[in-house]
């Protein structure tokens, strides 16, 4: 006999459930006919009768009611997944994204797009982490980077300046230190490869120390160091601004470094066509659009080259 084809269980189940082939095959998007024939085939390949056909409908033999029960659940339990995956297809969208961006940037002007698109189920994963789209169930990400990510379509958002920020009980600490002149600070090594110190220094003057109080692998945890006032950090203008606005952390100077870095939206092939991802990409590019136009300019700020 070979396998069953799934489809043939699934109109199977359909019309037991119906008990009437025009009903069924209006469900199914298929003449009577064809419902008909695909039931009879079923009934050839299992060598078995499954229905008694009667002018006022079909009803179930006795091997068509043991087969019912032997499927029927099944079947709903595949057509339940089947429905979770078409309608993420099409009104559904999985971002992942860095708690920062999320928090700092994307969160505060989500009432918009649920406004402006209230169709649209939206999922956040928020991670440092970056998605594996070849093995995850993510439709798109915002990352932060040079738009270097092979096999990906990268569009660019906006861009990101680094300032010196401490917090309160550091300021209070130094008194009247010079905060335009950093020499003498406590300063938090940089997680950046490049150290955006030493380019600071040479961009805006001042002597760069022997040592820094402590030195990082990570941005948060550089982050969680300056709001306890272990020391002054090179913040992120975008991702601080939270903590800024809220006191947590100010900004030292009035020097702000443009750095080659910026903010994009990434997706792989198979989400070109997702309308999800079309409703948000639409959305996002506007929102990033008026965002720059809003930013205050940072003429103090100069290109970090890397």
């Amino acid at each position: 006999m070979g396998k069953l084809p799934l489809g043939l269980l699934q109109q199977f189940v359909l019309v037991a459930r119906q008990g009437n082939l025009s009903r069924a095959a209006a469900q199914a998007n298929l003449t009577v006919s064809a419902l008909s024939h695909q039931m009879r085939q079923l009934e050839e390949r299992l060598e078995r009768r499954l229905f008694e056909r009667g002018p006022r409908g079909v009803t179930l033999t006795v091997e068509g009611c043991s087969l019912l029960e032997a499927v029927g659940e099944h079947v709903d339990g595949i057509e339940h997944a089947l429905s979770r995956y078409r309608e993420r297809r099409h009104g559904a969208l999985t971002l992942s994204a860095s708690p920062g961006i999320l928090s700092s940037w994307l969160v505060p002007r989500l009432p918009r797009l649920v406004a402006a698109h209230p169709e649209l189920e939206l999922s956040l994963q928020s991670t440092s982490a970056l998605v594996h789209f070849d093995r995850e169930p993510v439709d798109c990400a915002l990352r932060y980077g040079r738009g270097q990510w092979a096999g990906l379509h990268c569009e660019r958002l906006f861009g990101e300046w680094i300032a010196p920020m401490a917090a309160p009980s550091l300021l209070e600490r130094m008194g009247d230190a010079d905060r335009d002149d950093l020499t003498g600070w406590p300063l938090l090594g940089d997680p950046n490869p490049a150290d955006r110190w030493r380019s600071w220094f040479q961009r805006f003057g001042g002597t760069l120390p022997r040592r820094y109080v402590a030195n990082f692998d990570s941005v948060d945890a550089a982050r969680h160091a300056a709001l306890e006032g272990l020391g002054v950090g090179l913040g992120r203008m975008v991702t601080s601004k939270s903590l800024l606005d809220a006191g947590h952390l100010q900004v030292l100077g009035r020097h702000y470094l443009k750095v080659p870095e910026a903010y994009y939206l990434v997706y792989p092939s198979r989400s070109h066509d997702h309308r999800g991802l079309q409703l948000f990409r639409e959305w996002l590019h506007a929102e990033a659009d008026d965002y720059c136009k809003r930013m205050p300019a940072l003429q103090d700020g100069g290109t970090l080259e890397s």
